[in-house]
């Protein structure tokens, strides 16, 4: 399995009484104890018994917040409800900034992106030839709707038949818009997961990993049919690397990992060489886009609710809900802050009505009132709606970024890639063209 993130590194502290080492280790144990199991509700209270939070605080201010985006699986919007908030993010970004050619890549450091979601990340962070990202996220939320089926369509070939790609229509479509680029040719850092049946453990496809060796950078078509990849609709996706060292079986990052968003936090905190100033998850801004509740009574492909396509919808939305808890309960006190979760509940009779309306679907999602995690409360209703707590944390995507302008401490440094003659032929693809395949 590829390594997505460095070990974390020891500090550089080189003392020699042995007191204050150990006055030390009891300080950063103590620590860890309150954030743990009181959510680090009394900041103040800690940083007077813990002169260690202030030096940590000092720096964060010094060093900025590095920001990540995390796109949930298809679920019941294939896509859409992340694609649409991407947009309308996109649209308030270039409002509040005055730059009407800002793209979302500019203001996230990192995206991770499952099934559909990997595809979306793809898009909006590949680089094109003019050294910007292919898609707009306006373009990127048309390419999903006039694509969508192609994409997500049974093959009519399962798990225990015989193995085949995804369907050669989608495939087609894929291979059309990403060309001969690989992970390694994206502006930002860029983590999108599948499930490798010859280990039986997850794998994720990592610009961080791909820069450091071809053995891990694979073409960005195949990384995006392999995450697309249901084991019960089309059958894994038999792939190698680009210098034809590393092959996997992969089935799609739904199986593996349907919320990326643990998996792109992991990798910030453990990665020092690019991310050398976030030592906690006080020094992230952290947006996490789901896409609607999974069509647990049935799916398109499936009327029956007990199938296996079915089960899979179930797992996979469960685990989604439980790493948005997870998250929560890490950020504590910061949690609304630091952490933004975008998710549609509560429209389940609608569903078939709205089933034609896939952006009518997203649009009332968005206009729900947010649904936040609570330490050990289970889930509450917020007094504002998605699309305003979205457009409420772009505002803080905006003050980072204006930060880094005058900042002598970058806080972030992205490992350089060597030049690559890869082009996309998605500079060239009309959408209406890709929709016709």
């Amino acid at each position: 399995m590829a390594q997505t993130m460095t070990p974390l590194t020891s500090s550089p502290l080189s003392l020699s009484d042995s007191d204050f080492n150990n006055g030390l280790t009891y300080q950063i144990y103590s620590l860890l104890e309150s954030k743990f199991l009181f959510g680090n509700d009394s900041p103040k209270q800690l940083s007077e018994c813990h002169p260690l939070e202030n030096l940590i605080s000092a720096t964060t201010d010094v060093a900025g917040k590095v920001r990540i985006l995390s796109i949930d699986s298809s679920a019941s919007t294939d896509g859409i409800l992340a694609a649409k908030s991407l947009s309308l993010l996109q649209s308030s970004l270039r409002a509040k900034s005055n730059n009407r050619n800002a793209q979302i890549a500019d203001y996230f450091d990192v995206v991770a992106g499952s099934g559909i979601g990997g595809v979306l990340a793809a898009l909006l962070f590949t680089r094109g030839r003019n050294g910007c990202p292919i898609f707009s996220a306006e373009d990127s939320l048309n390419f999903l709707i006039q694509n969508r089926r192609s994409l997500l369509k049974s093959s009519g070939k399962g798990l225990f038949g015989r193995f085949s790609r995804s369907s050669k229509k989608a495939e087609k479509i894929i291979r059309q818009v990403f060309g001969e680029m690989t992970i390694k040719d994206t502006v930002k850092s860029v983590l999108i997961p599948c499930y490798d049946l010859k280990t039986r453990a997850p794998f994720v496809f990592s610009r961080a990993d791909a820069v450091e060796t071809d053995g891990y950078d694979f073409k960005m078509s195949d990384v995006c049919i392999a995450t697309l990849a249901c084991p019960v609709r089309n059958g894994p996706v038999h792939m190698v690397s680009v210098d034809k060292r590393t092959e996997i079986l992969a089935v799609g990052g739904e199986v593996a990992m349907s919320n990326p968003t643990a998996t792109a936090i992991t990798h910030v905190l453990n990665n020092k060489q690019e991310f050398p100033f976030c030592n906690s998850v006080d020094d992230l801004l952290v947006v996490s886009l789901g896409n609607g509740e999974s069509h647990f009574g049935g799916t398109r492909d499936d009327s029956n609710p007990m199938s296996p396509t079915a089960f899979i919808k179930i797992a996979g939305g469960g685990a989604s809900d439980m790493v948005d808890q997870a998250v929560s309960i890490t950020f504590g006190q910061h949690r609304t802050d630091n952490y933004v979760r975008i998710q549609g509940y509560g429209i389940e009779a609608q569903k078939s009505r709205m089933e034609k309306d896939i952006i009518g679907m997203a649009d009332m999602m968005l206009g729900e009132k947010s649904v936040e995690s609570v330490l050990f409360g289970g889930k509450k209703l917020s007094g504002i709606t998605n699309y305003g707590k979205l457009e409420k944390f772009g505002e803080e995507l905006i003050k980072e970024e204006e930060r880094r302008k005058t900042s002598i401490l970058p806080n972030v440094v992205l490992k350089a890639a060597t030049p690559s003659p890869r082009t996309s032929s998605a500079t060239t693809l009309s959408l209406s063209t890709a929709s016709s395949y």
